[in-house]
């Protein structure tokens, strides 16, 4: 693992930086596409480093399993040559309701979200019966926010439904808006009482799904001091990775970076964003570019 910078540099390309590596582990939302249209620039740089014969994991917070999220990348203008593989919350969250086999679950999320639940021994039901709740995000995530659920959590939370996060993001961005995310509703049930299972970034388990990932594709293990991470979520792709022991490279998307193009991002910009994080990323971009 690099030393913590006392700095965070700024760079226009991730060429000199990402080259070294054997293996990137990229977030997808906010980082290859912005829910809307791919960015392309970012497709480029990847499959450039696939060229020169790196691995590009693509990890991704998203509820859906992998070949509905690949699809997804597909509609968006993501080209499968821009990566080897994917790993999804979702994929984790298949994982986690195999501890359910049988039960009842309550399904907070949109039905778009349904194919989680494809195949596996369970069965959908209300809240009232659920034995456990896999939240993917609001019902409607153009107009409903946490404050919206409260009084439901509540009383959620007196019956101890467990829930299971599917999107431990906060906030993604959809087009040119920010949108909320299971993760702002998880962290609203916790506040309530519940408990809380997350199947995903920051937390380790997701990583490892990620490196058996790798390890599979490389035809053997790869180490953490070989493999860069790469995503646009301080508390949820930088905090995760580098606390797995990833080097990491931040990229400023709307959620973090002011304005619209890469002259509102500077150290001192950057700095503030991680003045209360103890692990820093080793490099920050407006864009991922080759």
């Amino acid at each position: 693992m690099t030393e913590t910078p006392l700095t965070i540099p700024v760079v226009s390309s991730v060429k000199e930086i990402g080259s070294r590596y054997r293996a990137w582990v990229v977030d997808i939302w906010g980082v290859m596409h912005n829910g809307h249209s791919a960015f392309p620039r970012a497709a480029a740089a990847t499959r450039a480093f696939r060229e020169s014969g790196g691995i590009v994991v693509l990890l991704s917070n998203s509820p859906r399993p992998s070949p509905e999220v690949q699809a997804q990348l597909r509609q968006f203008g993501v080209p499968d040559e821009a990566y080897d593989a994917t790993v999804t919350s979702g994929d984790l969250t298949r994982h986690e309701l195999g501890k359910y086999k049988g039960a009842r679950v309550f399904h907070l999320g949109p039905e778009r979200d349904l194919p989680i639940f494809a195949g596996l021994d369970v069965t959908l039901s209300d809240w009232q019966d659920a034995d456990v709740m896999v939240c993917s995000g609001p019902f409607d995530d153009e107009t409903e926010t946490p404050d919206d659920y409260v009084d439901l959590f509540r009383e959620m939370a007196a019956r101890k439904l467990p829930m299971i996060c599917a999107n431990p993001d906060q906030l993604v961005e959809r087009g040119q808006r920010l949108i909320y995310c299971a993760g702002a509703l998880a962290s609203a049930y916790e506040k309530a009482g519940g408990a809380v299972v997350y199947a995903g970034k920051p937390h380790a388990p997701v990583y490892d799904l990620a490196f058996e990932t790798i390890a599979r594709l490389a035809g053997s293990n790869v180490g953490k001091d070989e493999v860069l991470a790469v995503g646009d979520g301080v508390h949820t792709d930088i905090a995760g990775a580098v606390n797995f022991g990833l080097n990491a490279l931040f990229v400023a998307s709307a959620l973090h970076a002011p304005g619209d193009g890469g002259e509102a991002l500077d150290a001192s910009h950057i700095a503030e964003l991680f003045a209360e994080t103890p692990r820093l990323p080793i490099a920050a971009t407006y864009a991922l570019d080759w």
